[in-house]
């Protein structure tokens, strides 16, 4: 009970770290603005809290079916993590100015160092 209980909090915890850059690019006025297939979607709260809540949703449920079927779950989830959080980085190349990029890739990097460290340690 213990693990999950903190699992929970870790991804629980990636959104709230979310939010606080969000809170600091609006306080510097910065418009986190990205570019979806020509059509222009503004990153906000209710966005940021939901990308975080399933990715950190799916990242737990793939560590708890890879614990169920393999002695080094840790590793190898850890691996796919890191891939996953790589790849996520080419979504905010696609933001309007190079200060929305900046945030959002220091989100994404922030949400999955929270998930990456926080899921897998024991």
């Amino acid at each position: 009970m213990k693990q999950r209980t903190r699992r929970l909090g870790t991804v629980l915890a990636a959104p709230v770290a979310a939010l606080v850059l969000w809170a600091a690019a609006a306080i510097a006025d910065i418009d986190l603005t990205v570019d979806q297939a020509g059509t222009p979607l503004t990153v906000g709260p209710v966005l940021i809290v939901l990308a975080c809540l399933i990715v950190g949703s799916a990242a737990w449920g793939l560590l708890a079916v890879l614990e169920r079927f393999t002695a080094r779950a840790g590793l190898i989830w850890s691996i796919i993590a890191a891939a996953v959080l790589a790849f996520s980085l080419t979504g905010p190349l696609a933001a309007a100015t190079t200060a929305a990029m900046l945030v959002l890739m220091g989100m994404h990097v922030v949400t999955g160092g929270i998930l990456v460290t926080g899921l897998v340690r024991r």
